[in-house]
């Protein structure tokens, strides 16, 4: 199935994201005489967009119904307009607020006189159906967003707050299946098709919502996806979140490892859990796309049901193992950016035929009130090649092995008898040019009303599919059992081992051999519990000698080879995850930046190189993070982490050479968490000294305005301090009181300097939310003058190297 699932996502490359917007016209000049051989001059010819209908695709949905015959031209007619553009505020961003009052008071009205649709009341509105008006769309297509010159401040605008992190842009459909997860602050969540990245960074939002300034909430979130390349986008996208509580993942989703924790250190453990199961799972599957038509036009000419019907198995495989990863009262949204039956109601239907009472398709229809959607549908039809299909029955008969039971209504398998060879009446088998009028179509005896579907012409959006479904009870075992573990518990004996603990690592023998066993409720093969790797350093390999007396057949043993390798060298490419526990380091940072004993460092650092001596970046994670990780290693690291927690520390070292007492400088993205736990290297700036800073970069220590600030400076040891905007009251108490208004840069302080450590782009953004709330609040910000009254010069003489890629976010501690 592996094999199968790689060449359906490499189809799903062209289906989804990652498609060039086609609706723009290119220009290229031809001759009139290649047109006309009477006329010889020359002319601009317009390319005209791709051919915005599909003949195919009308037969199919209208057959369908998946809109009432009076609604179709409506409905089409809106699928072959530009989708607008839309987008998400960071409700975690300190500057959410201001944000949503910028758009209401500005963009609302600057705008308006840009709408050339006359069906449009606003350029700019907020979506009624997202909470707290968080969520916004525009009268205008990405196209007319780039190429629009009266356009071009709010694109900037888009561009430029998108790439800080505060908000999101993403189609206003897709932000549909986070919002019915019901995500807490405490639980574990499952992305399994993750990437780009956008609902991801819905559910982060959700998480960290309610977070007091200084701490990080009892969940967390693993994003998965299977290309390593899509990984990387998901990366860049959650990075903006700056959160100690994810872990992003490389695993075709349908196999998503379990990480069960091998039985023999079930009693030694003190962990407090022996699987990985979620609370909630998003289970947004790779699809055909064809809900996409509105972003990317180039589907109409590709589209055909062959699209549909071959991800359709995957699909089911994908939901079915993310119902097996979910605990019982947990919740997972199923969900597509397709229309087509076959994908949605129908990998619905067999759900639930096959999970019986231990899941329920929950009635959402009182939820989000002001969204539009349409019931899901009861009956349907499967067409192949050109060929209507009523039931397994008549797939079988015409020799379609490729349509599987679980795509009809009923789900019923057609087994062929010698009495079954019968004649096909002419209703129920419809050629291609024919009318499906008199085929009747199978009716699902299940609740499938409570599905949802979003059309584009109800809200001017996209087209969408979504299910709840909640477990109410452990799955049949049936149902649960790995494709993969069959053939490995009749093949191979799994060697267990008995751990003791010693000191900070644990020493392994082998003990004895026993069959292997899987778990009834998630079922996924153990292949390296034959190992015993159960350092927390994976540099360290450990190798079980097994005693004379156990050997095992030649067969056994040759499979035994193989699982070895697969453990030591399990993940190639992929840098390790590596637990901390550089005392020396560690004591030398708490005590330069004066860090509170009860902040808990122990067991929550990391980094991603086996080496230690050589380490350049520290990364904090999370309570919850840390439990994932130490199941992981307990269960032979099972999982394959490309991205994990928070980075907090990176080693820095000076252009001029001078020696500092700390070599680790804190990060952008780990200030907000660590600055309410610091006690030195704090300085208050006045306005002015902080507008300066952020304009100029580096700024000489005579040149500071403020006495206080100079004066503070001046105290504070050579290497990286934090520099936080005096609002009225910080200046007060030393350490200055940190809360959600809080406003913070990170600074390095040379011999005759002070720069920032921030890109141009973090200061640009975080300038201008400052002049906004100045101008609200107090008048304006002080001018440009600086201590000797000349006029600042912007320099690029910044007084530090960096040993990372790249210094990354402005920072502001809510």
């Amino acid at each position: 199935m592996g094999g199968r699932g790689r060449s359906r996502r490499t189809q799903r490359k062209h289906f989804r994201d990652g498609r060039e917007n086609v609706w723009k016209k290119e220009k290229e000049t031809q001759t009139e005489g290649e047109e006309n051989t009477n006329n010889d001059n020359k002319r601009p010819v317009h390319w005209q967009p791709f051919a915005i209908e599909n003949a195919a695709f009308d037969v199919y949905y209208k057959e369908q119904g998946i809109v009432p015959p009076h609604e179709w031209d409506s409905f089409v007619e809106c699928l072959r307009k530009p989708l607008p553009a839309a987008f998400r505020i960071n409700s975690s961003s300190q500057f959410s607020t201001d944000l949503r009052s910028q758009l209401e008071d500005e963009f609302m009205k600057s705008l308006q006189s840009e709408v050339t649709d006359g069906n449009d009341a606003e350029g700019i509105k907020s979506l009624s159906w997202y909470p707290d008006k968080f969520a916004w769309q525009s009268s205008f297509s990405r196209m007319q967003l780039r190429k629009n010159k009266s356009l071009e401040r709010f694109h900037e605008f888009l561009k430029q707050e998108n790439e800080i992190g505060n908000i999101t842009r993403q189609e206003a459909v897709s932000m549909v299946p986070p919002l019915f997860l019901d995500v807490h602050r405490d639980h574990f969540v499952l992305d399994m098709c993750a990437a780009p990245g956008s609902k991801t960074f819905q559910l982060l939002e959700m998480i960290h919502q309610t977070s007091e300034v200084g701490t990080l909430p009892s969940g967390m979130v693993i994003a998965n996806d299977v290309d390593v390349q899509r990984c990387n986008l998901l990366i860049h996208q959650t990075k903006r979140m700056c959160t100690a509580n994810l872990i992003v993942t490389n695993h075709e989703a349908q196999h998503f490892p379990g990480c069960h924790m091998r039985k023999n250190l079930v009693n030694v453990s003190d962990l407090g859990m022996t699987e990985l199961l979620f609370d909630r799972v998003l289970c947004d599957v790779p699809c055909s796309g064809d809900g996409t038509l509105r972003k990317a036009p180039d589907i109409w000419k590709k589209w055909s049901v062959g699209m549909a019907n071959g991800v359709h198995c995957l699909q089911l495989q994908i939901a079915m193992r993310g119902l097996a990863l979910l605990k019982t009262g947990g919740r997972m949204v199923y969900s597509t950016c397709s229309m087509n039956p076959v994908e949605n109601e129908a990998v619905v239907s067999e759900i639930l035929r096959r999970c019986g009472d231990s899941v329920e398709l929950v009635d959402v229809s009182t939820e989000l009130p002001q969204l539009i959607r349409r019931p899901g549908l009861k009956s349907w039809k499967v067409r192949d090649k050109g060929v209507w299909l009523a039931s397994h029955k008549d797939a079988c008969k015409h020799g379609r092995p490729g349509i599987v039971p679980s795509m009809f209504p009923s789900g019923q398998v057609h087994v062929d008898t010698p009495d079954s060879d019968q004649k096909i009446t002419a209703g129920e088998i419809v050629e291609e040019g024919e009318t499906a009028d008199v085929l009747v179509s199978e009716v699902s005896s299940l609740p499938l009303e409570r599905c949802m579907r979003i059309v584009p012409h109800d809200q001017n959006t996209g087209a969408f599919f979504v299910a709840v479904l909640q477990k109410i009870a452990p799955l049949p075992v049936l149902q649960t059992k790995s494709n993969k573990q069959s053939d490995s518990d009749e093949k191979v004996k799994q060697v267990e081992v008995a751990v003791e603990k010693n000191a900070n690592e644990m020493d392994v023998e082998v003990t004895n051999e026993e069959p292997a066993k899987a778990s009834a409720d998630a079922g996924v093969v153990d292949n390296e519990s034959d190992e015993a790797f159960l350092d927390t350093n994976p540099s360290k390999k450990l190798k079980a000698s097994e005693p004379e007396s156990n050997k095992v057949n030649s067969r056994a043993a040759k499979a035994n080879d193989k699982r070895k390798l697969q453990v030591q060298g399990k993940w190639y490419g992929v840098d390790p995850v590596v637990f901390f526990k550089d005392d020396a380091i560690l004591t030398n940072i708490k005590e330069f930046y004066g860090i509170h004993d009860w902040f808990p460092f122990s067991n929550r650092l990391l980094t991603r190189n086996s080496d230690t001596n050589h380490v350049k970046r520290i990364y904090y994670m999370s309570e919850s993070v840390k439990s994932v990780v130490e199941l992981n290693f307990l269960g032979g690291e099972q999982l394959k982490i490309t991205s994990i927690g928070l980075k907090m520390f990176e080693r820095q070292t000076s252009r001029e050479g001078t020696s500092t007492p700390c070599v680790f400088r804190i990060s952008s993205e780990g200030l907000p968490l660590l600055l309410p736990h610091m006690t030195k290297q704090i300085a208050c700036a006045s306005p002015g000294d902080f507008k300066h800073l952020l304009q100029y970069k580096s700024i000489k220590f005579p040149d500071l305005v403020d006495d206080g600030f100079r004066e503070k400076v001046a105290t504070l040891s050579l290497g990286c301090c934090v520099v936080v905007l005096n609002q009225g009251n910080e200046g007060l108490s030393d350490p200055p009181k940190v809360d959600k208004s809080t406003i913070a840069i990170g600074c390095w302080k040379g011999r005759s300097s002070l720069s920032v450590m921030v890109t141009a782009i973090d200061c640009q953004e975080l300038l201008e939310r400052l002049l906004v709330r100045f101008e609200t609040e107090k008048g304006s910000l002080p001018d440009n003058k600086l201590a000797n009254g000349d006029e600042a010069v912007k320099t690029d003489d910044v007084e530090v190297r960096q040993d990372s890629e790249t210094v990354t976010l402005a920072t502001t501690v809510g």
